[in-house]
């Protein structure tokens, strides 16, 4: 088994102690480790890392104001505003928040981020409905509506595909990538450091995991989704791509290439990162659709 299949593995495993007795507080099976802190860290230039052990948040630093991407569970929102104040930067200067997917455990946090910050939220119009009710869209692969409430995000702003949003000199870019959910964004940036500029993508999630009955070829009045899903994965394999962060750490080897940094050496450079990524995802929705199809 491939390390994409072992981890995403885990991930589907992880959702079956899925439970929730308070929007504010989600647990599952993987949730306290992944909530554990870890300590902020540069990965280039105006990037950073200010997210928890399994779960990604990203800070994008400028002169007129910060975006940051995802929110994590909502119980990790103390501990992303913690790390942005450790590195020396204030909550009210972030001006804007950008959300990868609108599971509960990357955008659980968001609503507490944007009250801290009074920052402008932005989604895609399907992550929009699932910020703004708090619980997924009824046509999610993973979950039923209505599975887990987070709390809402009272205003969101729809983003296309292709939109760059801006705070000042800096931007970001929405790649639309639905697949994992239907409202799925990957979201790519330049960074620039010592008059060298990479471009930095945060790729969502790519792993065709679901709930048990959905088909992502479509069945029972279900649409089939698994072309657009392959096409997303190809998407992400085929962007401008130096330096690759994920909605999950652990897909992008995020801490391995941190703790490897040298003055000399920054193991974040890759330009293959993206294209393995989407190799790895590709051959697990070509097994995942195989199955389907040969399912009776």
């Amino acid at each position: 088994m491939t390390k994409f299949k072992i981890i995403a593995a885990t991930i589907a495993m992880s959702f079956a102690g899925l439970a929730h007795a308070d929007e504010n507080f989600v647990t599952c099976g993987s949730c306290k480790e992944w909530n554990m802190p870890v300590k902020p860290f540069n990965v280039y230039g105006n990037t950073w890392y200010v997210g928890v052990n399994g779960l990604s948040s990203v800070l994008i630093t400028g002169p007129q104001g910060h975006i940051l991407i995802d929110g994590a569970l909502p119980q990790s929102a103390a501990l992303i505003e913690a790390n942005i104040k450790a590195l020396g930067f204030r909550m009210r200067d972030v001006k804007l928040i950008v959300n990868s997917h609108a599971h509960w455990d990357h955008a659980g946090g968001i609503a507490a981020l944007q009250r801290a910050s009074g920052a402008v939220v932005a989604a895609s119009a399907s992550g929009a409905i699932a910020l703004k009710s708090g619980t997924h869209v009824t046509d999610d692969p993973q979950y039923y509506a209505n599975d887990v409430h987070v709390p809402k995000v009272a205003k969101v702003r729809e983003v296309r595909e292709g939109e760059t949003l801006t705070v000042g000199p800096i931007g970001i870019t929405a790649h639309m990538t639905p697949g994992h959910t239907p409202g799925s964004t990957t979201w790519s940036w330049q960074s620039c450091e010592a008059g060298k500029c990479m471009d930095v993508v945060y790729a969502d999630s790519l792993t065709s995991i679901s709930r048990d009955g959905f088909h992502f070829t479509g069945k029972g009045g279900e649409p089939d989704i698994s072309g657009a899903f392959a096409a997303s994965i190809a998407k992400v394999g085929g962007l401008k791509c130096d330096i690759l962060l994920a909605a999950h750490p652990f897909f992008a080897d995020t801490f391995a290439k941190a703790a490897a940094r040298t003055p000399e050496r920054n193991p974040f450079i890759d330009s293959g990162a993206c294209r393995e990524y989407a190799a790895g995802a590709a051959k697990m929705l070509d097994k995942r659709l195989g199955e389907e199809r040969a399912a009776p």
